[in-house]
């Protein structure tokens, strides 16, 4: 019995405990307002303890198991006649493990993807097929390749399916948090769908997180994360909210084009040749933005590299991102002393909070329904780091301000050795001087 937990909720120790239905039905029953405010008031007494210092944070992810099975996924339809195609393809879309209630609803059951999204799928099931072949268990019915496009939760229509490198599909939700590099205290977290990137889930980190340390007295200055949140529209939004970011540039950022030069003043690329490229329109290609940039059709007649440059095209054409100064600033942040200080912070920061969360307080996977409840639970396990962070905090300090006494102490002890010993020496030369007068 956890005497200290007893004394900090007001019970006494013959005092009965709520029953865990009664925890239960009340972490339904609450919103989740009442949730963030809880955590906020927590969050304050660390502040008021000295325990927040404000300036860097670092922010990571992790993907929390979902309280749903991939055996009981089923296949979306399409949007015209459900019923009917539901009708047809019945036997297919049958899960392993049939659910008493369907909790999905109709959008989600349905395909929003795009015809060329559809085409892509395809071409990566029959890939994955023929790949599976030579693996044990290719052949079970349990082996099929999923995808948030074609398959749905109907147990948890919130979970998503997760796809990471070298690890197993499975339906999870995706946990950001934001920790404070003074003390590790949790300054934010929040639950959100495990088919988004990391870098899509940036801004809603910031906005909520600048908030509370300002509505604290504190002043945000550093941030430091992994590449995954890297991109160039999360670079430009912490710039405008003057914020350093210290993220490493993805894989996918290559520069210019190799064999030209860039002319910011003219905003035009330059060839071997010494012919331009200059800036045309802003286009999109999958979403991202970028810059177009063209040669004239004559520039290029008589080039001696035309075909290597060229290829079969007419012009010379070069996409890259608008962003590229943004990245450009970022690379050179990673290089610097305060970028490695900033790498080796958040390794050391954000990822042991993470573990103490998932193997001690119950985040290892969620036994509710649902984002909103998902979102309590992990609230609730940031409040209870923060509550034991703040009741060891003075006992700490104690014990800090007891070993500098000890140690200021022993000092004073050695400096009045040091003048007894030197008034002993001094004592002891006048007396041989006496005598030998």
């Amino acid at each position: 019995m956890r005497l200290d937990i007893l004394f900090f909720l007001d019970y006494n120790i013959d005092e009965e405990l709520p029953w865990h239905s009664t925890i239960s039905r009340t972490r339904q029953l609450f919103p989740e307002p009442v949730f963030e405010e809880v955590f906020n008031k927590i969050f304050t007494l660390c502040v008021d303890k000295g325990m927040v210092a404000g300036h860097t944070q670092a922010i990571d992810s992790a993907m929390i198991k979902a309280n749903a099975s991939m055996e009981s996924l089923e296949l979306k339809v399409p949007e015209e006649s459900l019923e009917d195609h539901l009708k047809k393809v019945r036997i297919l879309s049958q899960a392993d493990r049939p659910v008493k209630t369907n909790k999905a609803s109709g959008n989600q059951q349905t395909i929003t993807a795009s015809k060329e999204e559809i085409r892509d799928l395809r071409t990566t099931q029959e890939k994955w097929r023929k790949d599976q072949n030579q693996h044990p268990g290719a052949s079970s019915k349990k082996s099929k390749y999923t995808s948030n496009k074609t398959h749905y939760s109907p147990t948890d229509p919130d979970a998503r399916v997760s796809v990471k490198p070298v690890k197993a599909r499975k339906l999870n939700f995706f946990s950001q948090m934001a920790v404070d590099s003074a003390h590790h205290v949790i300054t934010h977290i929040h639950a959100d769908y495990a088919d988004k990137a990391d870098n899509q889930c940036l801004a809603s980190i910031v906005y909520p997180l600048k908030s509370r340390l300002q509505n604290n007295g504190l002043d945000w200055k550093n941030l430091a994360t992994d590449a995954g949140y890297s991109s160039g529209e999360n670079l430009a939004f912490l710039e405008r909210k003057g914020i350093d970011s210290h993220i490493p540039p993805h894989g996918t950022y290559k520069g210019g084009p190799e064999g030209f030069t860039y002319h910011q003043e003219g905003d035009y690329w330059e060839c071997a040749e010494g012919k331009r490229v200059t800036f045309r329109k802003i286009g999109f290609n999958k979403g991202n933005k970028q810059k177009h940039y063209f040669t004239r059709r004559g520039d290029c007649k008589g080039c001696p590299i035309k075909t290597a440059c060229l290829g079969k095209s007419k012009e010379k054409k070069i996409a890259i991102t608008y962003y590229m100064a943004e990245y450009e600033r970022a690379i050179v942040r990673s290089k610097t002393r305060m970028g490695r200080k900033m790498k080796a912070l958040r390794q050391s920061t954000v990822e042991p909070v993470f573990g103490t969360l998932i193997e001690h307080l119950g985040m290892r996977k969620m036994n509710t329904i649902g984002i909103r409840q998902a979102n309590k639970n992990m609230l609730l396990a940031a409040m209870a780091y923060n509550l034991k962070k703040y009741l060891k905090f003075d006992r700490k300090m104690l014990e800090s301000m007891a070993k500098d006494a000890g140690n200021l102490c022993f000092e004073l002890f050695q400096d009045i050795w040091r003048i007894l010993s030197l008034f002993e020496r001094m004592e002891n030369s006048s007396t041989s001087s006496r005598l030998q007068f």
